[in-house]
């Protein structure tokens, strides 16, 4: 290996797996080797992503990064990467383009293949300096990104760690059974002793332990030990040292009493071979049902990989191929069959179709697509055949995005983790004190034999406090809680988010496009007795035709949409201030405008008071239509609230959470549409820049703030409050200024954020509870703090069962997240 170095660039995050971490005590020992090196602003570690996440203020070099968690006694695993190389052209260059690869710091294979001008490299190198290395050798280099990253690799690694788990298992069971019964045997059914005594001895029954013990330690058991001590011996030790110390004293002091006796105090005597094997075969149980759950907390993430399609029909010089979908290249043109997954995401140009979008929104209901739509990567085509230009690819499609920003959140650590940090990066050494205390009072104060009491009970202290639990309690119901948000459309950014979530008190939203469509359409057309409904709107759509304003094109598209014929329009005249003037087919004259317009013309309006006065009521501004002087028709347009807004406002009640509105429409409107819905507080007629001011205003009259906008004129606003949402249709899902994402535009997502957040804090409240109540209650009792009054110890055994069911307990506590359902609406 060279000598080529791996500099990153300042302010840059860097991500890299790490392998061997078991408990707290692990994350705290390599996130403080990292902030050891210069250039690193801060650490992040995550035990059950395995994942660190490294911020940088000045370069660094990534092979000193790697270098620091190895010292610490853990490891990076090497990652693939794959580049495109240009100017090869002969076996000589794939030799030098090889050699240079290779000569990169942390390069452990690099493989290039002349035909397709790739290569292909394994190890810790950071990619830059592999384009620099390519680049000096005098070719062209660049990544190929992954669409969706592949995790088979990893899958398959965690797949072979559970297979080892469960053979070590089954093995260190088998030899540990018979260990227990020749030792434990009595205390179940009594008279096995004296049937040992008389049938193979005592003392060959003492030699038939040993061995079948060294079996359990050195085969099944060696993982505590091969990483125990060497934690250990740099002072740092971890849940591994407890395991290697404890078992190791019952192991070593069961020796001495059955190989020399003689050195021992009189009446203290006995061997624990049983308790030394039945522990290890004890954690190993831990640790395998530890390790299935942890799979189970990564299958939001597995899920949505899997929703991308393995290959796309591409029409390439007029005849349509198919081809993987890492070959799609922006501008293709694709065609999608009924039933099938569409590949990429991009624009619809031929076809018409049902698309089922809902593992991207959380939405049930296919949405109609036709020439113009937009179309997601991952959704799947219902009933028709589309014709579509692919518009983003590679690690640009929507899905990629979402897959990236929910490992994010999954790696990320809430304000709640830094505390339990703190404690566990001290517990394991203070355990280790605790136990040798324990040693000595025993020792010194116990009853006859003083030194077994000693042992048993310092080796109960060391096993019941393996802080696995705590480490995975937060990250664990992290990644179930987020996985199960983004299957219900809701994408958490950041972790923090999460956990401010719940504690917001007021939810301020933005009325356009958010409570409402986003865009005005006919809402209200009557027309009187003597006209026919199709007629008069007919003439208006014609002679509204002439104009570009929104309300004239919500007219016309009504018109459109009922597949009406519009008229000829002869002459057009605005009245300012008062509306138009139009004559239709030669002859007919139609006024449309205002009240006071028609007042103006004489016309009376009387026949429609009340449906006016309705309108008003609803926030509408009504519009009157008359056809030669005489009334026809009452219209009005205006931005319908979505169909959904209703319950997601109820449902938003039901959490204990008030609702502002905060819109740049009149207060009029405003206020007739909050009370429509049940909205308790509208901020109305507020420019883009003073939302931020009423942000600050709904927070200081209530508490904690969420604001939902649409995440790109609410931005400020979204930045300032306490928790911002963009609520969208999911075209552009990385909004840098929101820290949660809906998918879909239905503000029921926001009420499922927030119960989401609740349940998820709720859930790592319990695991922390668990965790450290089960620690702090019994460590005292494996110390022996109830024999003087009550004759109760702790068997080292038992020690270890109860240690192993922490672990599982909290790793089955945090999956019943994947189980969370949104809130629903009692009616009435």
């Amino acid at each position: 290996m060279g000598t080529a170095t791996n500099k990153l660039s300042n302010n840059m995050k860097v991500t890299l797996k790490i392998e061997g971490m078991t408990c707290a005590s692990c994350v705290g020992r390599v996130e403080k080797a990292l902030k050891k090196v210069d250039g690193v602003q801060s650490a992040s570690v995550n035990l059950a992503t395995e994942r660190a996440d490294i911020v940088l203020d000045q370069p660094v070099d990534r092979q000193v990064l790697v270098h620091a968690i190895e010292q610490s006694g853990y490891d990076v695993p090497a990652n693939n990467i794959e580049l495109s190389i240009k100017g090869m052209t002969c076996a000589s260059c794939v030799g030098r383009v090889e050699k240079a690869l290779k000569a990169v710091a942390g390069v452990k294979e690099a493989n290039v293949n002349l035909a397709t001008e790739r290569a292909t490299v394994s190890g810790t190198a950071n990619v830059d300096a592999l384009i620099a290395a390519i680049d000096k050798a005098g070719y062209d280099a660049t990544e190929i990104q992954a669409s969706i990253p592949d995790q088979t690799e990893q899958l398959e690694k965690k797949d072979q760690e559970r297979a080892e788990l469960k053979r070590d298992l089954i093995l260190a069971s088998l030899l540990a059974l018979p260990v227990f019964i020749l030792e434990m045997g009595s205390h179940l059914i009594p008279g096995v002793h004296q049937l040992i005594d008389q049938t193979i001895g005592m003392q060959n029954s003492w030699y038939l332990q040993f061995i079948l013990t060294t079996l359990v330690l050195v085969i099944p058991g060696r993982r505590f030990y091969q990483k125990g001590f060497p934690a250990l011996f740099r002072l740092a030790p971890d849940m591994n040292s407890l395991v290697a110390v404890g078992t190791s004293a019952a192991y070593l002091f069961s020796i001495v009493a059955t190989f020399i006796p003689n050195i021992l105090p009189s009446g203290t005597v006995n061997v624990y071979y049983e308790a030394a094997a039945v522990i290890v075969a004890l954690i190993l149980l831990g640790r395998f049902l530890e390790a299935k759950a942890k799979g189970r907390t990564s299958e939001a993430i597995q899920r949505l990989v899997s929703l991308q399609a393995k290959t796309a029909h591409v029409l390439r010089n007029g005849q349509m191929v198919d081809i993987a979908i890492d070959q799609v290249v922006a501008g293709d043109i694709i065609i999608v069959k009924p039933g099938e997954r569409i590949p990429v995401d991009g624009q619809v140009t031929d076809g018409k179709s049902f698309v089922d979008e809902s593992m991207i929104t959380g939405e049930p209901i296919p949405v109609e697509k036709g020439i113009g739509s937009d179309v997601v990567g991952g959704t799947i085509n219902q009933n028709g055949t589309l014709t579509f230009t692919a518009v983003a690819v590679g690690g640009e499609t929507m899905l990629a995005q979402i897959i990236r920003l929910v490992e994010q959140a999954q790696g990320s650590k809430m304000p709640i983790q830094a505390v339990v940090d703190k404690v566990t990066l001290w517990f394991v050494p203070a355990v280790m004190i605790a136990a040798v205390l324990t040693f000595l009072v025993w020792l010194i104060f116990g009853p006859s034999p003083a030194l077994t009491f000693a042992l048993v009970n310092a080796v109960a202290v060391l096993i019941i406090a393996c802080p696995c639990a705590m480490g995975l309690a937060t990250p664990t119901s992290i990644m179930v809680g987020t996985g199960r948000g983004a299957e219900l459309g809701v994408l958490f950014r950041k972790g923090e988010a999460l956990q401010l979530l719940k504690d917001a008190k007021v939810v301020a939203v933005d009325k356009t496009g958010t409570l409402t469509e986003g865009h005005p359409v006919l809402t209200d057309f009557e027309v009187t007795q003597f006209f026919e409904r199709d007629y008069v709107l007919g003439m208006v759509a014609a002679v509204e035709s002439r104009s570009e304003h929104p309300i004239a094109k919500a007219i016309v598209d009504a018109a459109k949409s009922e597949n009406l014929t519009l008229p000829k329009v002869d002459t057009f005249d605005s009245v300012t201030g008062m509306g138009v003037c139009a004559t239709i087919n030669g002859n007919e004259e139609i006024n449309i405008g205002a009240d006071r317009y028609m007042v103006q013309l004489g016309i009376d309006v009387a026949p429609f008071v009340a449906t006016a006065q309705r309108l008003g009521d609803e926030g509408k501004s009504p519009l009157y239509v008359a056809v030669d002087g005489e009334l026809a028709g009452i219209i009005a347009v205006a931005d319908p609230i979505k169909t959904t807004t209703p319950a997601a406002i109820k449902a938003l009640h039901q959490l204990g959470l008030k609702v502002a509105m905060v819109t740049g429409d009149n207060a009029r409107t405003a206020r007739a549409i909050a009370k429509q819905l049940g909205i308790d507080e509208v901020i109305a007629e507020v420019l883009p820049e003073g939302k931020v001011s009423a942000v600050k205003e709904l927070k200081a009259k209530y508490g904690n703030i969420a604001f939902v906008g649409d995440g790109i004129n609410d931005a400020p606003a979204l930045a300032e409050a306490d928790v911002g949402l963009a609520i969208g249709t999911g075209t552009d899902v990385a909004i840098e200024s929101a820290d949660v994402v809906l998918m879909s535009g239905n503000l029921q997502g926001v009420a499922n954020a927030i119960a989401l957040s609740k349940a998820t804090i709720g859930n790592i409240h319990q695991n922390l509870f668990w965790a450290f109540a089960y620690n702090t209650m019994l460590i005292p009792v494996a110390a022996g703090i109830l024999y003087p009054a009550y004759g109760i110890l702790m068997s080292p055994i038992f020690a270890a069962g109860a240690m192993a069911l922490s672990s599982v307990f909290v790793l089955g506590n945090a999956l019943r997240l994947r189980r969370f359902q949104p809130p629903s609406v009692s009616q009435g």
